[in-house]
């Protein structure tokens, strides 16, 4: 108590907020810092779920640096404040003291059904179920959580932890069926005819290829498809490639590295201070002995049926006019080869193709469901929220994109 006191008292409580501006969500981070200082948790609890109901996961495993704790004013000329840290401990002692999600005591007759239990899923039902509706999750797995249950590793993520915040959420009193797949197991068609609307949150977790020779090698996974099917080879005396400068490669690099590979190198081509993760992820990955390939592209690789070896470019990072992104560009002439076992591809993720076409509903020219501003796809009772519709892939932005498809179907059922 007395180190998250002084870390709370570290606080300026700035009345511009930049902080908040930094959360996708939006958290009014000064206020619940100053009910934090006066050891008022429960009015921080309160404060934070005006926006939030993923407290203790969130504090966990956000990017904070590149969000709210990245526009500290502290930074400037110091450390900033630990928020994340901070938002878990009031999340954690809400969990601990069972401190009650609050509710609307109206009831409304009108249902809806969320199709997907990850962070937008989860965030919609809460927000929709504290306004008096009647929500059920179809969920494809035998429990919620969607990335957070099937991507993030334990390491990083207590499963206790986010199995008590799931708890709170279904203790609103949401409807859960599970082992239901859409396409499969239920239809479009179906729930227009039983719910007043129909919200999507089945998220992009299918691996992108880098279209590359040697790719459909045996040998060579999908780092999502690894982390959410927990379906990993032996990799104990073996070399592994995670190719990938996200929270997927070093989500994967890591467990990899704890199951026992020999070697694992991670490539990425451009440089350390580019890569979308988390400084503190990378400097956690460095420790426990994963080898960082900066600057290095794979441009091939290489086998008899399985993965023997990969071919790596060198690359240099170029300014192009228009852009404010350094462009990394091949060096001719650079090329060497590693000898690997196993590669993974962690540069992305897209919807799954097969469950997006029984769907008909409009798309993009990305691929992903089209929606207006209002979260509203071709189908005006369909609506769709998180990495389903291109949203940002971060837990943060995932449940931001579900309060948002909330309140829009709230209007939605208000005006019809």
């Amino acid at each position: 108590m007395e180190n998250i006191k002084e870390k709370a008292d570290y606080c300026l409580n700035c009345p511009t907020k930049p902080c908040t501006t930094g959360c996708p969500l939006g958290n009014d981070i000064p206020s619940f810092i100053k009910e934090v200082k006066q050891g008022n948790y429960k009015k921080a609890y309160e404060i934070l779920l005006d926006t939030t109901v993923l407290q203790p996961i969130c504090g966990r495993i956000c990017p904070h640096m590149k969000q709210c704790r990245g526009k500290c004013v502290r930074g400037i000329k110091g450390e900033p404040v630990e928020i994340g840290e901070l938002e878990a401990f009031v999340g954690d002692m809400a969990i601990k003291n069972k401190w009650n999600i609050s509710k609307s005591e109206e009831v409304c007759d009108k249902k809806i059904a969320i199709v997907g239990g990850g962070p937008s899923g989860l965030t919609a039902a809460t927000f929709l179920r504290r306004k008096g509706y009647n929500v059920t999750i179809y969920e494809k797995y035998n429990k919620l959580g969607g990335l957070l249950s099937h991507g993030i590793p334990e390491f990083r993520l207590p499963r206790d932890i986010l199995n008590a915040t799931i708890q709170k959420i279904l203790d609103l009193g949401i409807e859960v069926k599970y082992n239901h797949t859409l396409g499969e197991s239920i239809s479009l068609e179906d729930l227009k005819k039983e719910y007043d609307a129909i919200l999507l949150t089945i998220g992009a977790n299918v691996s992108t290829k880098m279209g590359i020779e040697g790719e459909d090698l045996k040998g060579v996974y999908g780092g999502n498809e690894l982390l959410e099917n927990n379906n990993h080879p032996d990799y104990k005396g073996k070399i592994v490639v995670v190719n990938g400068g996200g929270n997927t490669a070093m989500d994967t690099s890591r467990t990899i590295n704890k199951m026992g590979a020999k070697k694992v190198y991670v490539v990425y081509r451009r440089a350390r201070e580019q890569m979308p993760a988390e400084q503190k992820e990378i400097d956690q990955a460095i420790s426990e002995g994963v080898e960082f390939l900066f600057q290095n592209n794979i441009v091939k690789i290489i086998g008899d049926k399985y993965v023997e070896k990969i071919e790596c470019i060198k690359t240099e990072l170029i300014k192009v006019e228009g852009e404010s992104r350094l462009k990394p560009v091949n060096i001719e002439g650079s090329n060497y080869d590693i000898p690997v076992d196993y590669v993974v591809m962690a540069i992305g993720s897209k919807p799954e193709e097969e469950i997006l076409k029984t769907l008909d509903l409009k798309r993009n020219k990305w691929g992903y469901i089209e929606t207006d501003e209002n979260n509203r796809t071709s189908d005006e009772k369909i609506f769709c929220a998180g990495d389903i519709i291109g949203e940002t892939s971060t837990i943060a932005w995932a449940s931001r994109s579900g309060r948002n498809a909330a309140e829009n179907i709230d209007r939605y059922l208000k005006n019809i």
